[in-house]
């Protein structure tokens, strides 16, 4: 309650408080500068972003651990040592305490410190674990460069050694363009035999690094991966029919999800995919020698219900926003729902899911930290 507290008075000066934060960072440990991108704006919002997902989380000791053990992993990518969190904490702590004001005291800052030793010893924990069995980021040449639409591009990578991952999640991608920028990007295939990783990327206005990737990148290039995270992954062999969700480059982890259903899926599991964009277009992903529609072809399990929410020729599309058509089509009691895309769209079919039947437990998607699309 004290940390909530005085994080409720700092909020609305986050950008000061944060930029205090690194100001005090810099000035004390100019030798942590280089771990940070040339342009900070990003990254202040994430560091308030991080401690916002951090206090609502104590509530759930389980999804807190796997959450800050994925971010302690993450962290080796940009060089980050056990001895850095002692030095980012004290600056951490000067900051909020000059911007909490009259919130802040001896018991506030005894409240935090306990908070900060909990946080950082997870990230150490997760981060000395995962270092006994993988390098802090991979080398991945770029082979295959294909633009599916003016702004979408799939990308196919060969890593310089085995990279391991499950349908389902993404991981972070650096380019030599923009040096210790990271975004992330899910997995739009299945692990496969010959160890190739593919992604979707669109374009967004002001998105260094997808802007990078889409209109720049070709085969040749060589990009830098951190590792696998998300929890947006399924037991093929639970045997409860999967729904599944996904609006524009969303439709990534779905189809990789997709893919591993055929590969250990169960006989009689059905799998349903909507899949949803503004124009038919952007639906990229249904044609082609590697689309949606030729998997339906191929397996009798599958269904695919594109979706479109704009205005146009419509074709065999179904329209209207994609949470709503979804709900039209309930209930969906003893599914099993996975939802990627757009942060508003997920919100909405979750409400639209938990309203048609299907328990939050069994509703999977990964708004938290969402994987950013810049």
């Amino acid at each position: 309650e004290l940390i909530r507290a005085s994080l409720a008075v700092v909020e609305p000066v986050a950008d000061r408080a944060t930029a205090h934060f690194y100001a005090l960072l810099f000035l004390h440990h100019p030798e942590l500068r280089s771990l940070f991108p040339a342009a900070m704006d990003v990254q202040r919002d994430r560091l308030f972003r991080a401690l916002l997902a951090a206090v609502h989380g104590v509530d759930d000791p389980a999804a807190l651990r796997t959450r800050l053990g994925a971010l302690g992993r993450g962290h080796r990518r940009y060089g980050v040592l056990t001895g850095h969190y002692a030095q980012v904490g004290e600056c951490l702590l000067g900051a909020l305490a000059r911007y909490a004001g009259g919130r802040w005291d001896a018991a506030t800052e005894l409240a935090w410190r306990r908070a900060y030793r909990l946080v950082s010893t997870l990230m150490i924990e997760a981060a000395e674990e995962a270092a006994r069995t993988s390098p802090p980021w991979w080398q991945g040449e770029v082979v295959r460069h294909e633009r599916r639409t003016p702004d979408v591009a799939v990308i196919t990578v060969r890593p310089d050694q085995a990279y391991p991952f499950r349908a389902g999640q993404y991981c972070g991608l650096e380019t030599p363009w923009w040096p210790r920028v990271w975004r992330h990007y899910s997995f739009a295939s299945a692990p496969r035999p010959d160890g190739l990783l593919t992604f979707h990327v669109k374009a967004v206005q002001a998105g260094w690094v997808s802007n990078a990737l889409v209109h720049r990148a070709a085969p040749g290039d060589v990009l830098r991966l951190g590792p696998a995270a998300g929890t947006m992954t399924v037991d093929h062999t639970a045997g409860a029919d999967l729904l599944c969700l996904a609006g524009g480059t969303g439709i990534a982890p779905v189809r990789a999800l997709v893919e591993e259903a055929a590969a250990y899926g169960v006989p009689g599991r059905r799998v349903e995919v909507f899949y949803g964009a503004r124009r038919a277009a952007e639906l990229y992903a249904l044609d082609g020698p590697d689309g949606l529609r030729e998997l339906v072809g191929r397996h009798p399990w599958l269904t695919v219900r594109p979706v479109l929410s704009g205005t146009g020729p419509a074709g065999d599309a179904l329209t209207g926003e994609l949470p709503e058509v979804v709900g039209r089509f309930g209930p969906w009691a003893g599914r099993e729902a996975v939802l990627s895309g757009p942060p508003a769209m997920v919100r909405r079919g979750v409400g639209v899911l938990l309203r048609s039947g299907v328990p939050a437990e069994r509703i999977r998607h990964d708004l938290v930290g969402e994987p950013a699309a810049g």
